[in-house]
């Protein structure tokens, strides 16, 4: 065979290959804004949430979901915009600043006239099971920076969202959850931080 033709061969087969690959969809944790999210009220501080700590067998481009007690299954062709921490870390600044009305300065210089929140926040689960459930689980920190960086209080989280139906709704269901979580350390910030006293507030149930 020519050389010429076998490499135009070789383009053609390579161009169907590539037409009949499933096409990548791509996903984010980022849930479009919502008015009623929003506080009336500004906060009197700032907050820096720090890179968020998450499962290394989870903490992927790909979706992870979990298949019946003890399997798994990576999605190659559904991913996420960015790694799974760094997702989860950008949905909860985003879901802070609106309920608080505030400014999340990460990688910026404090400002000496207001306080800052740093928040730290561990996943320890975050497991999604299409059709059925996502569960969640996570300790997070609220700290001082500043005058009193020895305080600190430490917090437990811990959600589940019902899934019924297509990938959509379980991708609604992990937004939800970082709603909820978002919800959590808002009003447990806004009580803690005046005088550094106060207790981590528990979630209201969901119907």
């Amino acid at each position: 065979m020519k050389p010429l033709a076998l490499f135009c061969r070789l383009v053609i087969i390579t161009a169907l290959s590539a037409c009949s690959s499933p096409p990548v969809h791509y996903h984010t944790l980022l849930a479009p804004a919502s008015p009623t999210a929003t506080t009336a009220h500004t906060a009197p501080f700032f907050i820096d949430v720090l890179p968020v700590g998450v499962p290394d067998q989870i903490d992927t481009s790909q979706l992870v979901i979990r298949q019946g007690d003890s399997g798994a299954a990576v999605l190659d062709n559904e991913r996420w915009l960015s790694p799974l921490g760094e997702e989860i870390r950008t949905a909860l600044s985003a879901g802070l600043k609106q309920r608080l009305n505030t400014q999340d300065i990460s990688g910026l210089v404090r400002p000496a006239e207001t306080p800052v929140v740093r928040i730290h926040l561990q996943v320890r689960r975050f497991d999604s099971w299409p059709g059925q459930l996502v569960a969640f689980e996570a300790d997070w920190s609220l700290s001082d920076v500043g005058e009193d960086e020895r305080a600190r209080l430490l917090c437990r989280s811990q959600f589940t969202e019902q899934v019924a139906g297509s990938d959509a709704t379980l991708l609604r269901a992990q937004q939800q959850i970082m709603a909820r979580l978002a919800d959590q350390i808002a009003a447990t910030a806004i009580r803690w931080v005046p005088e550094h006293k106060g207790t981590c507030l528990t979630p209201q149930p969901q119907p």
